[in-house]
């Protein structure tokens, strides 16, 4: 059974990526990774993005229209995927995933750790404060890998997006941010490779140079989206945009799943898949 790593780093930009993440663009230049632009849907807002990421929907499709839409989705996630067909789901994640796909409201003293079968996420880890380390957010997900062994598992960082709200994304605190983040995959990622997992990594959105995301600026809406996975031709793909709303059944896709009724299968460069047409 196909195993799926989906790894968020909030906030980060894709020329930031490719000049400050070198053990990423390490694995690009050895031919051990995939490099991808993502343009990422509008509102070029948190929360709606983690439903466009985790649903392939739109935001007016699926009525999570800005961040202060608190409610559970109404739309059918991978996590509701995975566990539907009998897989185990697990997530490391700032707690509007919770609010998403588990509970809402977020019960900060309740919700913190949450073990229940019958969730779509069923194993989570999930933190409240935007300052939250990165390194124990990783620590957490290494966590739930190791002793649920999950067949899905969401990683959701927030430092990097924090650093930009506070400084900008031209800053060396926002750029040391996505260096940490560069440091901590690492120290994990070999791991993760002998154990043949599929690994994707992007972001939700940008940052521009004023502190804000939200608008339509290339610096807010282009992300990067690294791929590590034998499903994948290594190489750089990155003279067209990936759509966002094709992460999500592309995500179904490693994990063997068929993609929702709602989730729109695209062409992306370099991906072998026959089962859902989805090979270039």
């Amino acid at each position: 059974m196909p195993k799926f790593i989906f790894v968020v780093l909030d906030g980060l930009r894709f020329d930031t990526a490719i000049s400050q993440m070198g053990y990423m663009s390490h694995l690009v230049e050895k031919s051990k990774a995939s490099l991808y632009k993502v343009k990422s849907e509008l509102p070029s807002l948190s929360r709606p993005l983690y439903e466009v990421l985790l649903t392939g929907t739109p935001s007016w499709q699926n009525g999570i229209t800005g961040n202060q839409v608190v409610r559970l989705s109404r739309q059918q996630s991978l996590f509701h995927l995975a566990r539907n067909k009998g897989l185990t789901t697990a997530a490391a994640a700032y707690f509007w995933v919770s609010e998403l796909y588990n509970r809402a409201p977020f019960d900060y003293l309740q919700d913190r750790e949450q073990h229940e079968l019958n969730h779509p996420i069923q194993h989570g880890k999930f933190y409240f404060d935007d300052t939250y380390p990165d390194t124990h957010l990783f620590a957490d997900a290494e966590y739930l890998r190791r002793t649920y062994d999950p067949d899905f598992l969401y990683i959701h960082s927030m430092n990097i997006d924090d650093s930009g709200h506070k400084y900008t994304s031209d800053s060396k605190e926002y750029r040391g941010k996505a260096l940490i983040a560069d440091s901590i995959l690492a120290q994990l990622l070999p791991v993760w490779m002998k154990e043949n997992y599929h690994i994707l990594i992007t972001a939700d959105h940008g940052m521009n140079e004023d502190g804000h995301h939200g608008g339509t600026g290339n610096g807010e809406r282009d992300v990067p989206m690294f791929v590590i996975s034998s499903l994948f031709e290594p190489g750089v793909y990155t003279d067209e945009y990936v759509p966002q709303l094709a992460l999500a059944p592309l995500g179904a896709s490693l994990l063997g799943l068929e993609p929702s009724h709602d989730m729109m299968p695209f062409l992306i460069p370099g991906f072998h898949n026959k089962r859902h047409g989805m090979e270039v």
